[in-house]
């Protein structure tokens, strides 16, 4: 069990695209904190829908917001 003087480790998210961080700049930059919410309602909508691509693309974009909002260095710095 990890203590609380551990580092979080938190992988990378997978990035298909480019569109991908522009959709995810979007939503910081219209929904601020909630930005990863809205990624998830998202992601949720097509999961809905049956379209397993779009879920699972909107998911990546609510990891990468969660990981862009982490103030520590989540991984090695050159």
């Amino acid at each position: 069990m990890p203590s609380a003087g551990d580092i979080m480790e938190l992988p990378a998210p997978f990035l298909a695209d480019r569109a991908a961080v522009d959709d995810a700049q979007a939503l910081i930059r219209d929904h601020g904190e909630e930005a990863g919410f809205a990624a998830a309602a998202r992601a949720e909508q097509y999961r809905v829908l049956g379209n397993h691509i779009h879920f699972a693309r909107w998911r990546q974009i609510e990891r990468l917001i969660t990981y862009l909002s982490v103030d520590s260095a989540l991984d090695t710095i050159h």
